[in-house]
């Protein structure tokens, strides 16, 4: 049970952050961001998923985010 609910927080955790994530590259970067959500959404790492997200706050660039997660 408690395996159970750890897994859903975690799954929980990572929709939080891709929607953040989504909105951030909407907001940042248009079209050209939201292009990446393929490639993210496929990152099941959530250590990583925040990193993208922190560093929304400072890439002045589409490919400084890619970057981080490859």
């Amino acid at each position: 049970m408690q395996i159970g609910r750890q897994e859903g927080m975690q799954i929980g955790r990572q929709e939080g952050l891709l929607e953040g994530i989504e909105v951030g590259l909407k907001l940042k970067f248009g079209a050209t961001g939201l292009a990446l959500l393929p490639e993210i959404r496929k990152i099941q790492d959530v250590a990583v998923l925040e990193a993208i997200l922190k560093g929304l706050e400072t890439a002045d660039e589409v490919e400084a985010l890619r970057r981080i997660y490859h």
